[in-house]
């Protein structure tokens, strides 16, 4: 797959091609109907197929302040995107700049002179140009004028719909599986390894605290059930079974909100500096202030069991 950040990336003799438009933030089983009719047309007309994504978030450009919490990094983004079966991905820039240009530009500049557009598949509510004019009928209406054709498909799968305001609102609740269901993988959190006040390791249960990308989407505080990820040179594809802790750790009155993950049986792992993932199968309770260490011990056992139990399923 083919990779460009930035329209001028985009090789000069890029033949005609069928391309979708949007954020896919998550990339969730809605945005993969989509990308995968795109893919299928394509191969259908003989032609390849190109996914147009956006980044920063175009609500920080236009309201600033207003980002929402994001379920994938652009980076994952770009993966999760390859493995649907299109032909490249190319990363806008988005600018104030570009927020401001009209409808009728937007096509002719992106899609027609860049891209060669043949077929333009979106989601049914996809807004476009200046102030959003642009919609599902006014593509559909430039195709005509620019020799393209163009539809507009409900981000919907196996009959439900789905968005990524619902999956967000799931993992505020902590509802990691629901959002899992929505998204047809487990949520993923990353971030660097970086050293924390190594309470973890004095109580037995040395655990990774990453710093985690901003804006990323971060579920409840609690502690679940999962797996921590890494793919380094040091530890190539790996993937340990593990309990993840959200919070700020009150029994010891701590104020800052961390997300700490412990690979289950494993104090041999050197992983600062590395960067990590955090992926959620299971929520296994919510964050509790304890009445001594001890007791706070007590739990973090059994809360290992019980993520060894959720780990362990043929599912998992």
């Amino acid at each position: 797959m083919r990779r460009w950040y930035g329209l001028d990336e985009v090789p000069a003799d890029w033949g005609r091609s069928v391309v979708t438009i949007g954020v896919f933030d998550g990339v969730h089983r809605g945005h993969q109907r989509i990308v995968g009719a795109a893919a299928e047309e394509a191969r259908r007309r003989g032609l390849r197929s190109v996914v147009i994504t956006f980044d920063p978030h175009p609500d920080e450009v236009v309201r600033p302040g207003t980002h929402p919490p994001l379920l994938a990094s652009t980076t994952r983004r770009i993966e999760l995107l390859e493995g649907l079966g299109t032909d490249a991905v190319v990363v806008v820039p988005f600018t104030l700049e570009l927020s401001k240009v009209p409808p009728d530009e937007f096509v002719q500049s992106v899609l027609v002179d860049r891209l060669h557009a043949a077929h333009v598949i979106v989601g049914e509510d996809f807004r476009f140009g200046h102030r959003a004019r642009g919609d599902v009928a006014l593509l559909t209406e430039l195709g005509e004028k620019y020799d393209f054709t163009a539809e507009g498909m409900p981000l919907v799968a196996n009959g439900d719909t789905i968005s990524s305001s619902y999956i967000r609102d799931r993992l505020d609740a902590g509802d990691v599986e629901a959002a899992a269901r929505a998204l047809g993988r487990p949520h993923r959190v990353e971030g660097v390894v970086v050293r924390g006040h190594q309470r973890g390791r004095a109580l037995g249960f040395p655990t990774a605290n990453l710093e985690t990308v901003p804006h990323t989407a971060i579920p409840a505080d609690g502690v679940y059930a999962g797996w921590l990820v890494c793919d380094s040179e040091r530890y190539p594809g790996f993937r340990w079974p593990a309990a993840i802790s959200i919070g700020t750790n009150p029994t010891f009155d701590g104020v800052e909100r961390t997300v700490e993950a412990y690979a289950l049986d494993r104090d041999d792992l050197d992983l600062y500096g590395e960067h990590m993932a955090a992926d959620f199968t299971a929520r296994i309770r919510d964050t509790l202030k304890f009445d001594s260490i001890e007791a706070l011990i007590e739990e973090m056992h059994r809360d290992v069991d019980r993520a060894r139990e959720i780990t362990a399923a043929p599912d998992a």
